[in-house]
């Protein structure tokens, strides 16, 4: 009997229906396949998508372009999920269409907060610190 992988990422499968799946999405929002008025007037990236252990249910992380109108993007997207899923399945050959479920994208804002910590005076500081004693 073979045992089950011990890590906790996700898969390899999950990792690469996951990109198939944020490839398809990119696509349908990019050409303007889906009549909304709000998806017709933002551009909408999609970082990442992931998926679920079973591959049934696909989290896709977006993000408007510029960081604006975000609740709106998202709750056209929300409405919009249906419509979504078929488009996604059209392009993407998988048993089942998974349900689609949209989150807006966190990473940019992480990033900002880091940047602003390695920026602050007492991290410079300690930065340069440690440099001064390297070089001895």
């Amino acid at each position: 009997m073979a045992q089950k992988p011990t890590s906790t990422g996700p898969s390899q499968r999950q990792q690469r229906v996951a990109e198939l799946i944020r490839h398809a999405l990119a696509e349908v929002l990019q050409r303007g396949d889906i009549q909304d008025p709000v998806l017709g007037s933002h551009v909408v990236t999609v970082p990442e998508v992931r998926m679920s252990p079973d591959l049934k249910l696909a989290t896709a992380y977006v993000m408007p372009l510029g960081g604006q109108d975000e609740a709106p993007v998202i709750a056209a997207l929300e409405r919009n999920r249906k419509v979504l899923r078929h488009e996604v399945a059209r392009r993407v050959n998988l048993k089942y269409a998974p349900e689609l479920r949209f989150r807006r994208d966190e990473t940019f804002d992480e990033a900002a907060r880091i940047d602003r910590l390695l920026r602050d005076e007492r991290v410079r500081r300690d930065l340069d610190e440690t440099d001064h004693d390297t070089d001895h």
